[in-house]
């Protein structure tokens, strides 16, 4: 079993069929892999609040949090909480200049198809592609 070390959060938010899903930056670990948008949970952080900020730094998004739909492990330790946010604007997407390459909008079939995806996002795709998940 794989220990706990860190925790974080991933924001899951989508317009019709695509979700917002971005490429990392190259230089950042898993560099160059299309996953949600996400990050570790602060020191004193809730996870709605992490989730906020998460999509501030790396998008300049502002979103409100709805709630918690998957948890999951990664492979290296890091519990992770999946959210649904609201994007409260529609303002341009910028995306941080070393943590995010590119913005995209995808559906869950380019997302499984690209042998870019970060292989944690798999399974939470495929439960919704399945009808496990509804989101």
């Amino acid at each position: 079993m794989t220990e706990i070390r860190k925790q974080g959060v991933i924001a899951i938010t989508r317009r019709e069929e695509k979700f917002l899903v971005i490429r990392r930056g190259l230089t950042v670990a898993a560099g160059g892999t299309i996953c949600f948008p996400g990050g570790h949970i602060e020191p004193g952080e809730e996870e709605h609040e992490a989730v906020v900020r998460e999509c501030h730094e790396e998008l300049a998004a502002v979103v409100e949090p709805r709630q918690c739909v998957w948890r999951s492990v990664t492979t290296w330790g890091t519990s992770l909480a999946w959210w649904t946010v609201t994007l409260k604007s529609e303002g341009e997407l910028v995306p941080h200049p070393i943590e995010v390459a590119e913005i995209l909008w995808l559906s869950v079939e380019e997302m499984l198809a690209d042998p870019t995806l970060l292989e944690g996002n798999r399974p939470f795709l495929e439960a919704i592609r399945d009808g496990r998940m509804v989101v």
